[in-house]
């Protein structure tokens, strides 16, 4: 009576949740599965969370500096031309972007040779260069590691497969030599994805920051070429 009772009930219990018993079982078992399949699975794991990190706060800078050089270019000209270097001193300083940075510099130094505003333009592009592409270099050294720590993993499990089938003197099931191979895999595969997203933040984020560079350095060569126009330019320095 009893077991027809556990029967029925068997019979009687909701597909979905007939399927979401094994669909539930095999996600714990992949995840169990990587976090015991090499220890080296956790520096993959936190490298692909700093990549992932690195690759947005790269991308939100970009994003808050992001402005038209020739709209800046002609605002300055504006400025420059009707003699108000105050004013346009103060609209770099309220744009506070690389570009505006860096004629704000050049601003600082009206007066004086050329050839110095000329270096204290080129000296802020630098700098202004060197905070874009901060931190991307890491970017570049976890698309190379991952796949090193991977290829560690598979390595290391594949070593301890093998003592254990030295250990039982080779009466070993082939599903259970297959399973500790795959495991021993998990790391390789989860090193080259971590290191293919690697590749692609990089030079993605490394595309953006050459494009601002190249609209920084035409912009501070059409100031310069502003400050040696022919026509007599009246600036109030005070």
């Amino acid at each position: 009576m009893v077991l027809s009772f556990l029967q029925d009930a068997v019979v009687n219990l909701p597909v979905d949740s007939l399927q979401a018993a094994p669909a539930a079982s095999d996600n714990s078992f992949l995840l169990n599965s990587l976090v015991e399949s090499s220890y080296v699975m956790v520096p993959i794991i936190l490298l692909s969370f700093v990549a992932i990190y690195i690759f947005v706060e790269r991308m939100l800078t970009l994003r808050r500096t992001r402005m038209d050089p020739e709209l800046i270019t002609e605002r300055i000209r504006d400025y420059v031309q009707s003699g108000d270097i105050v004013g346009a001193r103060s609209y770099c300083a309220q744009q506070s972007t690389p570009i505006t940075r860096i004629l704000k510099q050049g601003l600082e130094r009206l007066g004086r040779p050329i050839a110095e505003i000329q270096e204290a333009v080129h000296s802020a592009g630098k700098y202004e260069a060197f905070e874009l592409s901060k931190r991307i270099d890491l970017l570049a050294t976890i698309a190379g590691v991952a796949p090193m720590l991977g290829f560690l993993g598979t390595v290391t499990g594949m070593i301890k497969a093998f003592k254990e089938i030295q250990s039982l003197q080779g009466n070993v099931n082939p599903s259970v030599l297959a399973g500790g191979i795959w495991e021993a895999l998990i790391s390789t595969a989860a090193g080259l994805i971590v290191g293919i997203l690697a590749v692609f933040f990089y030079n993605f984020v490394l595309g953006k920051i050459n494009r601002a560079v190249h609209n920084m350095e035409r912009s501070a060569t059409d100031f310069i070429d502003l400050l040696q126009e022919p026509a007599p330019v009246h600036s109030r320095l005070d």
